[in-house]
C-alpha cells in the first residue's frame, strides 16, 4: 500500500492542465485525504507551458514534492521538459492524438479528446484521464464518482445527464489504463480520519476570511497577477452591511482610496504585487508618517519590473520593511502556509489598528493560489481589536506621546490635520529640529506594541539552526525532518512575524553558530537584516520561480554545516 503520490498535468495554457491537477485534489480532500496543489503557467491568456501538480497523501504534506509519480503529457514539448522529473516506477499517460512516444514499458497512449466524444460528453477529456490516473495510482473509482455527483448535482435540468457522462468518462479512462498493465506497483492507503472538519481552500480565500473575521470594512484594489483573486474574491464576499469593496483605476488610487478609508475609522484593506506595491510607496510613506490604519497584501511574484508575473518569489522583503523614502520601518507578518494565511491576515488587521499605522501582509504566488486541506479556522477564537478612539479629553493633540494615542475620527471630538509633512502634536506642519527628532522616535517607538508575534523553537541547544520564512516554510519543514530523523544536530526556528521580530527569538538567534535562511531570492535578504541586528545568518538561495525541493534543500543545508564544523575544527 502507498501513503503518498504526485501527480503532474502538463501541457499548453487553456488545455485544462491546472483544473485537473485541482479536480484530482478536491475529489480527494472530500474523501479526507491530505492534498495540497502546485501550478506553474506563462502570463499570457492562452496557450504557452503550463503545469499543475497535485500531491495526495494519508498524511499532513509540507511541499509539493520534489518528483513526479504519474506525468500527464498532453503534447510533446509538455513530455520532453518534465519527463525529467518523473522517479524511477512512474508512470507517463500522453496524448495519442497529438503525438507518439517510442515503445516503452512505462508509457500510456490515450485518445482523451475521441473517448471522451465517444462517452456522449465531448469536454469530459479531462474525466477520461483522472479515471486513468486514478486506476495507476491504486485510487478507487468511487470516491472520484461521488466529487462528481456533489460537484454536478445542482438541481438543474440536464444534470443526471452531465453527471453520468463524467461518470462514464472516468470508467473509460481507467479501462484505457487497464488495458496497458501498468500501474504504480502498489494502492493508495485508505483516506485518514480526522478528529476535526477539515477544509480545501486557496491561499487568498483564507487570508481574505482572516480579515473579515477581524473586521474589515473597506477593500479597494486594482486587478495585478498574482493577487487579483483577493480582489474578486472580497468583492463576492464582503457584503456585510456597514462594508465596502472597490476597483480602483490604478495602485496609486488603491492606496490613497484606503488611507482615506482608514482616515475616516474604517478597517481598510488592498491587495497588490510588486510593481503596484512600489507606486503604493509614497502612499504608504504618507500612511506612516500621518499615522493611518491600513493593510496591504503583497502577493510576491518574480521581479523586478515585470518580470515574472505568474511565478512565485520571496524578493519583496526589503521593500516591504521600507516602501518609501526616509526613515520609517514597516510591520511585516509573511505566512508559511495556506492555514497561516488566515490568522496572518487577522493579526495583520489587528497589529494596524493597534500601533495606528500601515502593515505589510507578505504573501506569495505559491501560497495565494495553491489548494490545501487544513482544519477549518475557528473565527471566534479571532479577538478584533479596535484602535482608541479620541474622546476628546487630549483636545487636538493627536500626536502626543511615544505610544498610540486616541485617534479622532472626523465627526467626533480631538480635531486635527493628518499631516504626510512633519508636524507637531496637533498635525501643523514644522521643520523644528528638535521636533522631527521627538515624532520620529514616536513613530518608531509605536513599533514596540507590535513586539507580541510567537516563533516555533526545535532543538534550540544546537549551535546551527534553520529558519526559513514565508512559502519556503514547507520544503524547510520536510528537510528539516528528514536530517533530523538522520540524526543530524540541526536546530528549528520559524516565524511568520518578520518585522518586529519577536524579541525573545532575535535573542536567542544571536547566540547561534550559523543561522540557515532558505528563501526564494537572490540577495537573501532575510539573512542581511538578521546580520544588521547581530545574527550570523546566511541564506540558501533560488530564484527559478519554483518552490524548493526538499532533497536538494537538504543537501545545500549539509553543506553548509559542514563547511562550519570544518571551520571550527580548523580552529
Amino acid at each position: 500500500m502507498s501513503k503518498n503520490f504526485v501527480v503532474r498535468f502538463a501541457g499548453e495554457g487553456g488545455q485544462g492542465v491546472v483544473g485537473g491537477s485541482e479536480i484530482l485534489a478536491a475529489a480527494a480532500a472530500q474523501v479526507g485525504y491530505h492534498v495540497l496543489t502546485f501550478a506553474t503557467y506563462p502570463s499570457q491568456i492562452k496557450g504557452g507551458p503550463a503545469w499543475g501538480q497535485a500531491r495526495i497523501s494519508t498524511g499532513p504534506i509540507l511541499s509539493s514534492g520534489d518528483y513526479v509519480d504519474i506525468l500527464v503529457a498532453l503534447n510533446r514539448y509538455a513530455y520532453d521538459h518534465n519527463i525529467e522529473e518523473l522517479r524511477e516506477g512512474g508512470v507517463v499517460i500522453y496524448n495519442s492524438e497529438d503525438f507518439e512516444l517510442a515503445d516503452g514499458s512505462r508509457f500510456v497512449g490515450i485518445p482523451a479528446d475521441q473517448l471522451a466524444r465517444e462517452s456522449g460528453n465531448p469536454r469530459a477529456a479531462n474525466m477520461i484521464v483522472i479515471g486513468a490516473v486514478a486506476y495507476l495510482a491504486g485510487m478507487p473509482l468511487r470516491y472520484l464518482e461521488g466529487f462528481v455527483r456533489q460537484r454536478f448535482d445542482r438541481g438543474r435540468p440536464g444534470d443526471d445527464k452531465i453527471i453520468e457522462g463524467n461518470i462514464k468518462a472516468l470508467h473509460m479512462g481507467a479501462e484505457e489504463a487497464a488495458r496497458s498493465g501498468l500501474s504504480l506497483g502498489s494502492s493508495l492507503d485508505d483516506p485518514p480520519s480526522h478528529d476535526q472538519e477539515r477544509v480545501l481552500i486557496k491561499g487568498y480565500e483564507a487570508a481574505c476570511l482572516g480579515a473579515m473575521a477581524a473586521g474589515v470594512e473597506c477593500f479597494i484594489g486594482y486587478p495585478i497577477s498574482p493577487a487579483t483573486t483577493m480582489l474578486t474574491y472580497m468583492e463576492a464576499t464582503l457584503n456585510a452591511p456597514h462594508t465596502f469593496v472597490g476597483q480602483a483605476s490604478s495602485e496609486i488610487e488603491s492606496i490613497t482610496a484606503i488611507i482615506g478609508g482608514g482616515y475616516a475609522g474604517k478597517k481598510s484593506m488592498t491587495s497588490t504585487a510588486g510593481p503596484g506595491f512600489s507606486l503604493m510607496g509614497e502612499g504608504l510613506g504618507l500612511a506612516w508618517m500621518a499615522e493611518i490604519p491600513l493593510v496591504v497584501a503583497n502577493v510576491q511574484r518574480g521581479g523586478p519590473a515585470t518580470g515574472l508575473p505568474t511565478k512565485t518569489e520571496q524578493s519583496d522583503l526589503l521593500v516591504a520593511l521600507n516602501p518609501g523614502h526616509g526613515d520609517m520601518r514597516l510591520p511585516v507578518i509573511a505566512p508559511g502556509s495556506v492555514e497561516e494565511a488566515f490568522w496572518a491576515a487577522a493579526e495583520a488587521v489587528n497589529w494596524a489598528e493597534r500601533y495606528q499605522g500601515p502593515v505589510i501582509l507578505l504573501t506569495e504566488a505559491s501560497i495565494a493560489e495553491r489548494s490545501q486541506d487544513v482544519a477549518r479556522p475557528d473565527a471566534s477564537r479571532v479577538v478584533p481589536e479596535k484602535r482608541a478612539v479620541s474622546d476628546g479629553r487630549v483636545e487636538n493633540r493627536r500626536y502626543e506621546g511615544n505610544g498610540a494615542s486616541p485617534f479622532p475620527v472626523p465627526g467626533g471630538p480631538g480635531a486635527y490635520v493628518a499631516n504626510g509633512s512633519e508636524h507637531d502634536e496637533q498635525g501643523d506642519t514644522t521643520h523644528l529640529p528638535d521636533v522631527h527628532v521627538r515624532m520620529t522616535q514616536r513613530r518608531f517607538n509605536k513599533l514596540s506594541l507590535l513586539e507580541t508575534g510567537t516563533y516555533e523553537a526545535e532543538r534550540t541547544e544546537a549551535s546551527v539552526v534553520l529558519m526559513p520564512w514565508g512559502g519556503s516554510k514547507g520544503p524547510a519543514r520536510e528537510a528539516y525532518e528528514r536530517l533530523a530523523a538522520g540524526g543530524v544536530d540541526l536546530g528549528w526556528y520559524y516565524t511568520m512575524y518578520l518585522s518586529p521580530l519577536p524579541p525573545a527569538l532575535l535573542e536567542e538567534l544571536r547566540t547561534k553558530e550559523l543561522v540557515i535562511i532558505p528563501e526564494l531570492n537572490y540577495l537573501g535578504q532575510l539573512s542581511g537584516q538578521l546580520r544588521s541586528m547581530g545574527v550570523n545568518a546566511h541564506s540558501i538561495t533560488q530564484y527559478t520561480g519554483l518552490p524548493f525541493k526538499v532533497g536538494e534543500l537538504a543537501s545545500e543545508i549539509q553543506e553548509r554545516m559542514r563547511a562550519v564544523s570544518g571551520k571550527l575544527a580548523r580552529v
